[in-house]
């Protein structure tokens, strides 16, 4: 069984780590270098180009389903968040997982005049309730790789007229994702979807979009890009490109390139190579008498085992441990073979 990215990538290590920074596709690196060489001698141009913007939200859009005019660009997941935090009136209740990552809670959090709520992810649907105002969760949990039961999220939530966002961080490039059936989502670039750290992106539908004040919308903002370079702009883009948070020009540079890697690969190639090694891990690891979370996801957590990371590191291999469990992340630069070599270590 071989790796889907062929000579995209050079790791050094049996890297299975990708839910914590994806590895850099060669072309990747090369259009960051050439990048940043121009900027060293002088790029009469400025600090990049937007047109590498523009094919970067245009290559997410195509991947997660929804027109371009519905994406908009940024540099964390946190400042897409604290957009539609701030959105939110006084006393409006938002429900989240229990145990779900940190950046997606806080911003709601330091509000301090909203009504958080929590229930376990497995019953987060029921818990949906007449004045929920939002539900926000990870698709895929960073701490375990659980796949939330999408469609009843959906469901309960649409029954009860609350809103729904989706951090797509743990999921987007190798779970497809419908980003049109929710009303926000927020994906980090920097783990599956193999960019720089410093590309982010957020779908809004056109509903979700008039609920949304711009409050940092800068010079990019514009409907007439340069048309207001100095005094305020008058027209703001009438696409979701006014949410734009000033652009990282090195990082679109690069995610130009790993998204285009992403469509050439097609997500369900992607997503049957990551649940096959999955799988294998997981059949291997209850060979060994362990017990991995169990599920689909193409990221694998056995709880108790956080403590061998420094022994795998040791011997060329890294994972991660997150809430005490040995956590592994599959992608398309993993092969059978590296499965194996855990397997191999870990037993001893």
């Amino acid at each position: 069984m071989e790796t889907l990215g062929g000579a995209e990538f050079a790791p050094d290590t049996t890297y299975l780590n990708t839910s914590t920074c994806g590895l850099l596709p060669r072309r990747t690196v090369a259009a960051v270098t050439a990048l940043a060489e121009e900027l060293a001698a002088g790029r009469p141009g400025g600090a990049g180009d937007f047109s590498e913007v523009t094919a970067a939200r245009q290559s997410f859009a195509r991947l997660t389903g929804v027109d371009e005019s519905r994406v908009a660009v940024g540099g964390s997941v946190s400042v897409h968040v604290g957009l539609i935090a701030s959105s939110l009136p006084t006393g409006a209740e938002v429900l989240f997982p229990e145990g779900e990552y940190a950046s997606v809670i806080t911003p709601f959090l330091v509000r301090g005049d909203l009504k958080l709520r929590y229930a376990p992810l497995g019953e987060l649907a029921a818990a949906v309730r007449p004045g929920t105002a939002l539900v926000a969760f990870s698709s895929v949990q960073s701490a375990d790789g659980r796949i939330a039961d999408l469609p009843a999220v959906r469901a309960a939530a649409a029954a009860h007229g609350a809103r729904t966002l989706v951090d797509a961080s743990q999921s987007a490039g190798w779970l497809p994702l419908d980003a049109g059936a929710w009303d926000f989502t927020v994906t980090g670039g920097f783990k599956f979807l193999l960019c720089p750290r410093g590309a982010s992106f957020l779908t809004v539908t056109e509903d979700a979009q008039q609920t949304l004040v711009p409050i940092h919308a800068g010079t990019f903002a514009a409907e007439v890009l340069w048309g207001t370079t100095y005094g305020p702009i008058e027209e703001l883009a009438h696409s979701a490109r006014r949410f734009d948070e000033p652009t990282a020009f090195l990082s679109y540079h690069g995610a130009r390139q790993s998204l285009a890697l992403l469509e050439e690969t097609g997500i369900d190639a992607v997503h049957a190579h990551n649940t096959r090694l999955a799988r294998r891990f997981r059949a291997g690891l209850a060979e060994l008498g362990h017990e991995p979370v169990p599920g689909e996801s193409g990221i694998v957590a056995v709880p108790g085992l956080g403590h061998r990371v420094p022994e795998l590191a040791r011997a060329g291999i890294t994972l991660a441990e997150r809430a005490g469990n040995l956590r592994a992340a599959f992608h398309l630069y993993n092969s059978a073979a590296e499965v194996d070599r855990v397997l191999d270590v870990l037993s001893g």
